[in-house]
């Protein structure tokens, strides 16, 4: 047996909760004992506590009983791996508390780009890509690489694949000295040093808690969810040390196996391995967790894949820009019959990157041919959007908006390494063939960046856009006789269903009807499902005998029935991956939204983050409700509660967002253009009674509505 590893994971746990209680002390003797302590933005206090035993902690008294419990029950020198794994928690504990003194009085101890504890809407901004595995698992990397060189190779390697990575010690200086990009943006987070390795475990806690609607405090729930559904591992660089060797039994504990780069006695088979060769220890490490990887080769000259999304380009770093009001550009995809397409063929018509000069403003037509046996024309537009992702994948490119207002920039160093404008085929054609393989056999790619090609091209698809529109704007609720399910959060959130409508999108704003349709024909057993409108049950408040039948079977019959058009009663659940919240406010007889990107107070007396924490995990929750941003201007919102007139406060940046649709929509249900200026926001505040002047003065609606209750 590994009875050093043992014995180094009980010094450990005796070490780091020594530590934690000699600073704890120093704590209450510099601060007081009823000092508030909790980390920033998040509903869950002390999410490792708060997860793992449900204690309630409110000021630093409530530590001390905590920690005293931790030192009798679980530092025990047991040397087995069950032992291992309970001073491994024991060393969470500590971690945590240590990590918690760092914040008191509101204060943050990070600068950028080391993150320190990772917030609630990072978590929830991530969600869809954790639970659609677009995001395929999570790399907690502590230590020291053998050199800052094989350091970023080993990243490289590891966001070229998806994986989101956390990193603690050494490692980041190593890739803060190779340029590697890291931060928020790039789904790899320097979270510290020593300790602040507890932000990737009480970010994977969170999971539990958000998304899978585990109750505070239920361990073994947590425990089994930790294995099953946050597919995690830790890779431990460089020399080992007794409170490092603690902690990564804590990882165990949680399903998470280790893999170190260092000689040990005696490997803990599937747990504790030994892989020195950096070639092989990223393949190793997903085998190990069973991380399975749709490989595409793409040949280009730079990195490919998600960790690159939230990528920015300004305008000083741009090679080349294309479009944005400064040129004419556009994206079509076309479906096209088997005479008409060439696979694999990419042609640019026009300048290439060598002809023109860095600093430029070209014009831009990307138009993308697909023939497949079972495309179909509604496919094109849902085929058309992710355009958006699979550019925005690139390692130095920058695309936002779509159709004929695309706006993409390549950066000096994309250019530097080779980028050529051919390459934004060689990223289509390989990520439509792999991601829909189904419906797609054939892929052609035509790049034009000729000012007059782009200007005749654009007309054909415009006249496109303008076809499909007209299509979508006949696509009622009522005129369709089959919803689609959307299971794909189950993956996190087991008892959540969303039903998904041509007038509402799915809560996380990514899916909408038409993608749900796509997605059935595409995967006919995959997570969107055709259910049936059978069995009227209420027509006004949208609930039907076959929906709530699909819900009971899909949610582990754990809800027995679901009202699509209220927030009120039998609300849809919610997973954790929502892009807004909706809340009744009853003082306004009406309901306040409020957003992920929203950090600030709510005049229902919560942030985002708390408010999250009370609607996620699958639950239905009467009058409060995850929605999509775009749910919000459609003729169905929550049209039995009184609609868009209920709305009395949300963020000013949410209210620009939704503006032109708002005013349509605004005018439609006969409130005027002016009703968005009676929605009050942040400039007006979020007491109640500074919000209620305020509707008062406007005039709003709400105030003179029917009761919400």
């Amino acid at each position: 047996m590994a009875n050093h590893l043992y014995k180094q994971a009980f010094d450990g746990a005796v070490i780091a909760t020594s530590y934690a209680e000699i600073l704890l002390n120093q704590a209450i003797k510099e601060h007081g004992e009823d000092t508030p302590v909790c980390y920033p933005d998040t509903a869950y206090k002390l999410p490792v506590i708060t997860a793992l035993s449900g204690e309630d902690v409110k000021t630093l008294k409530d530590l001390v009983p905590i920690l005293n419990r931790i030192r009798v029950t679980n530092v025990k020198e047991d040397l087995t791996l069950e032992g291992a794994k309970t001073n491994g928690e024991a060393a969470f504990y500590a971690a945590e508390i240590i990590e918690a003194l760092r914040y008191l009085k509101g204060q943050n101890p990070h600068v950028k780009p080391w993150t320190g504890f990772l917030a609630d809407p990072v978590l929830r901004k991530f969600g869809i890509q954790l639970v659609d595995f677009t995001i395929p698992g999570v790399a907690v990397i502590i230590g020291k690489a053998k050199d800052s060189k094989a350091a970023a190779r080993l990243i490289k390697e590891l966001q070229s694949k998806g994986i989101m990575l956390m990193l603690c010690n050494e490692i980041i200086e190593q890739l803060l000295e190779e340029n590697v990009k890291l931060g928020i943006d790039y789904i790899a987070f320097p979270l510290g040093n020593f300790t602040q390795a507890i932000h990737a475990v009480n970010f994977a806690l969170r999971g539990g808690l958000a998304f899978g609607g585990i109750t505070p405090g239920n361990k073994a729930a947590q425990l089994e969810y930790q294995r099953n559904r946050v597919r995690a591992f830790v890779l431990a660089l460089g020399e080992q040390d007794e409170v490092r060797i603690a902690a990564e039994f804590g990882a165990i504990m949680l399903g998470f196996p280790v893999i170190t780069d260092q000689p040990i006695a005696e490997e803990v088979p599937d747990w504790y391995v030994y892989q020195p060769d950096y070639e092989k220890i990223v393949p190793y490490s997903l085998e190990l967790r069973g991380i399975k990887l749709k490989i595409v080769d793409i040949n280009v000259p730079i990195t490919i894949g998600p960790a690159f999304e939230g990528e920015t380009v300004r305008g000083a770093d741009a090679y080349v820009e294309f479009g944005g009001g400064r040129t004419t550009a556009f994206e079509l995809v076309k479906m096209v019959g088997p005479d008409e397409i060439e696979d694999g063929k990419i042609t640019v018509v026009g300048p290439e990157i060598d002809d023109i000069e860095e600093g430029s403003k070209l014009p831009l037509g990307i138009y993308v041919k697909i023939y497949g046996r079972k495309m179909q024309p509604d496919f094109e537009g849902v085929l058309e959007r992710r355009v958006h992702y699979f550019v925005n994948y690139g390692e130095g490119l920058w695309h936002v908006a779509q159709r004929d207002i695309a706006w993409v920039r390549i950066n000096k160093d994309a250019h530097a390494k080779g980028f050529k404008f051919r390459h934004f085929g060689e990223i289509l054609i390989a990520k439509y063939k792999s991601e829909f393989p189904a419906i797609v056999d054939r892929v052609e790619v035509i790049i034009y960046t000729d000012k007059e090609q782009v200007e005749e091209r654009i007309k054909e698809a415009r006249a496109a856009y303008h076809q499909r529109d007209e299509r979508l704007r006949g696509l009622t609720d009522e005129s369709v006789d089959v919803f689609y399910s959307c299971t794909l959060c189950q993956s996190f959130a087991p008892n959540h269903v969303c039903v998904v409508a041509p007038e509402r999108v799915g809560l996380c704003g990514a899916v909408s009807w038409l993608d749900a349709k796509a997605s059935f024909e595409i995967t006919p057993t995959g997570p969107n499902q055709p259910i049936k409108k059978e069995g009227t049950i209420d027509e006004n408040k949208g609930i039907w005998r076959s929906v709530n039948e699909f819900v009971y079977n899909s949610s582990n019959r754990t809800l027995e029935e679901v009202a699509l058009y209220t927030l009120m009663e039998l609300p849809m659940t919610s997973c954790g991956c929502f892009e807004a919240i909706m809340a009744m406010v009853p003082e306004a007889n009406g309901l306040m939204i409020t957003t992920r990107e929203h950090s600030g107070m709510t005049p229902c007396g919560m942030t985002f983050s708390t408010l999250a924490g009370s609607v996620g995990g699958g639950v239905q929750s009467p009058g409060f409700m995850g929605i999509g941003k775009r749910y919000i201007v459609s003729k169905k919102f929550i049209k039995a509660d009184g609609g868009l007139g209920r709305i009395i406060w949300m963020p000013k940046d949410l209210k620009d967002f939704l503006r032109e649709d708002f005013i349509k929509r605004s005018v439609e249900e006969g409130l005027g253009e002016d009703f968005i200026d009676k929605v009050a926001d942040e400039s007006v505040g979020t007491d109640t009674e500074q919000i209620l002047s305020f509707l008062e003065e406007k005039g709003h609606p709400a105030l003179t509505m029917d009761p919400l209750f």
